[in-house]
């Protein structure tokens, strides 16, 4: 692929999207990235002060609820990272703040994409979401599973990325069209954050130190650096043999593994939790109490506590050469990202005795 060439990115303001961005610009590529409202706020200034985006970024509008509004972002583009995506955990309306906005907005990109015929190929950022919503103890996830059990009533977010990367590849299938798609499912997305926006997995890893946890649960958490997402896209877009869907997941971790991990990592000085709640009996408790939380938070407890997701990452790694960094050095950069923000507050790290 020539570096030459122009990579449209939507979303440009995520947290995956501003690291994808990151990366193509260090490979040399020109950026086209779209963000909602004015695209001259001060708020997109740190896009701008990436390196090499004075002479290769661009930012133009685009929204996910206005029809045809990414037509004039894509024209004459080579390829397009389609990231953007509603995300919200808590909603009175999933299907209008969510699903519509998922759907339809991946469906105007792809529509987008076929009247631009520059462009050569598609990556969809999906999501382990659009896998399953579910952990299984007997089950190893892979890109051939599908998540069939979530809806608007049972975690409307996994349901609205399910709905969405189907769309697109029913697109795929019907439309005529001069491209291909390639889709990545990232698993929990750790790590660096390019903006100053407090992303929902780092707030997990806030969460943990902040005391907002009551105890250690019997939970697990598929993890992977938000760098190696980046890196994943711009691979997707460089192999010309890249097929179908890749997920990405370094390791997992138990929340007590994280835990204790970040006490010995010289955060022991934050509200890290101690109680152990992991036993069974206190999962079911923990379950019927979930009842009373918000419907998204009660359905993530209720689907997952108590099970170990498993999945394999052997596809990416055979067919487009990824490597992922281990998930503690992640877990780090998130804490010290956390603490630069301002989304944590700075304490003096504990040595080890």
């Amino acid at each position: 692929m020539s570096s030459e060439a122009t990579v449209c990115v939507t979303g440009a303001s995520g947290f995956i999207a501003g690291q994808t961005i990151r990366e193509l610009l260090a490979s040399g590529f020109k950026v086209r990235g779209t963000v909602r409202g004015g695209v001259n706020d001060g708020q997109y200034a740190y896009l701008k002060q990436l390196p090499g985006a004075a002479e290769s970024l661009e930012l133009v509008s685009g929204d996910l609820t206005q029809p045809g509004s990414f037509d004039t972002a894509i024209a004459g583009c080579d390829y397009v990272i389609h990231a953007a995506s509603p995300y919200l955990l808590e909603s009175k309306n999933p299907r209008q703040e969510m699903v519509d906005p998922a759907v339809n907005g991946t469906l105007d990109v792809l529509r987008a994409c076929a009247k631009a015929s520059s462009v050569k190929r598609v990556v969809l950022t999906s999501s382990l979401a659009a896998i399953t919503d579910e952990p299984n103890d007997q089950h190893v996830f892979t890109e051939t599973d599908w998540n069939s059990k979530s809806s608007l009533a049972r975690n409307p977010y996994f349901y609205s990325k399910a709905l969405a990367e189907q769309a697109a590849w029913d697109f795929m299938r019907e439309q005529a069209r001069g491209f291909d798609l390639v889709v990545l499912n990232p698993c929990m997305v750790i790590g660096e954050a390019i903006g100053p926006g407090l992303n929902s997995s780092n707030q997990v890893i806030r969460d943990l130190l902040s005391g907002t946890y009551p105890g250690i649960m019997a939970l697990n958490f598929c993890m992977v650096d938000v760098c190696d997402v980046a890196r994943a896209h711009v691979l997707a877009l460089d192999k010309d043999d890249a097929d179908g869907r890749y997920i990405c997941y370094s390791e997992a971790m138990t929340m007590g593994e994280i835990v204790d991990f970040l006490r010995e990592a010289g955060y022991s000085n934050y509200r890290l939790p101690r109680r152990d709640m992991s036993a069974s009996w206190i999962s079911s408790v923990v379950k019927l109490l979930s009842y009373t939380q918000p419907s998204g938070a009660g359905d993530f407890i209720r689907s997952h506590l108590g099970k170990t997701m498993r999945i394999s990452n052997a596809k990416i790694r055979a067919e487009l050469g990824m490597e992922f960094r281990p998930v503690r050095e992640a877990l780090v950069d998130a804490v010290e990202d956390l603490i630069r923000h301002g989304h944590l507050h700075k304490k003096d790290r504990q040595s080890k005795p």
